[in-house]
């Protein structure tokens, strides 16, 4: 079987991942509307009853602002570290959620998931217990990161050996402190449970780098502190000129990728 990565939404405004292979249907995150959602996925030949499970990274709206409407229309089991399901069931804007579809998982722990193999990792950001993912289908690696204010070893080791690599490069660091935003909030996202600006982006590609590694996305881009060439130019002037990198779409499903 061949693995497949997609993004139907990335930004600081919604995400919404979709991988899988022939017989299992993964989102990860859920952060726009349903309709949007189920648009996308129709970009890729799906639909949502096709959906076997929703990995959720964390609480944050722009993570799970679909996740209400989306389960109870197609009655999807949510994975989520347990701090970060008991954040959603809490929030009153989802409407009413089935508690028999959250699924607690703990960070590091390896579980199946349809035919595929899913691993998660403890990210540093301002989140009752965040984690991102790390998807397998036989020998082939799908690494995932954003909404991160640092990374560590433990970040490296988890996404090591990536066919493929999804990561932040939510802002330009001389464009969010030239910016409009409140001290606070630039304060936040430069602190380390925030975002990881385009160097440091380029600074975990290379130490992720392997002979494994083929094809980078850069995702989770700030509408009002990044530009996509200008990731794109801040990444590709630091890494290996072997390397496939583009920038995901914010408002539309990007291409349908082949690991």
């Amino acid at each position: 079987m061949t693995m497949k990565f997609g993004t139907i939404a990335s930004g600081s405004s919604g995400n919404c991942l979709y991988a899988g292979n022939e017989d299992t249907h993964i989102l990860i995150d859920a952060g726009i509307s349903c309709k949007r959602i189920c648009e996308g996925l129709k970009e890729f030949e799906l639909d949502g009853k096709d959906i076997q499970g929703i990995l959720i990274t964390h609480e944050h709206t722009d993570h799970i602002a679909g996740i209400g409407v989306l389960s109870r229309k197609f009655h999807i089991p949510i994975f989520g570290t347990e701090k970060t399901l008991k954040a959603i069931a809490g929030m009153g804007n989802l409407g009413k959620i089935d508690s028999g579809l959250f699924q607690p998982i703990r960070s590091g722990q390896v579980f199946s998931l349809g035919s595929l193999t899913v691993d998660s990792f403890s990210i540093s950001h301002d989140a009752a217990d965040p984690v991102s993912y790390i998807l397998r289908d036989g020998s082939k690696k799908l690494g995932m990161v954003t909404d991160l204010g640092y990374y560590d070893e433990a970040v490296v080791d988890a996404l090591k050996a990536s066919n493929l690599l999804y990561v932040e490069a939510n802002h330009d660091i001389h464009m969010l402190q030239a910016g409009p935003y409140p001290y606070y909030l630039k304060r936040r996202i430069l602190g380390d449970k925030g975002h990881l600006c385009n160097e440091m982006a380029a600074s975990l590609v290379n130490e992720v780098m392997s002979d494994s590694l083929s094809r980078v996305i850069l995702g989770h881009l700030s509408k009002e502190n990044n530009y996509p060439d200008l990731a794109l130019a801040a990444v590709k002037n630091e890494v290996a000129d072997s390397l496939q990198i583009q920038v995901a779409p914010r408002d539309h499903a990007g291409l349908l990728m082949d690991l």
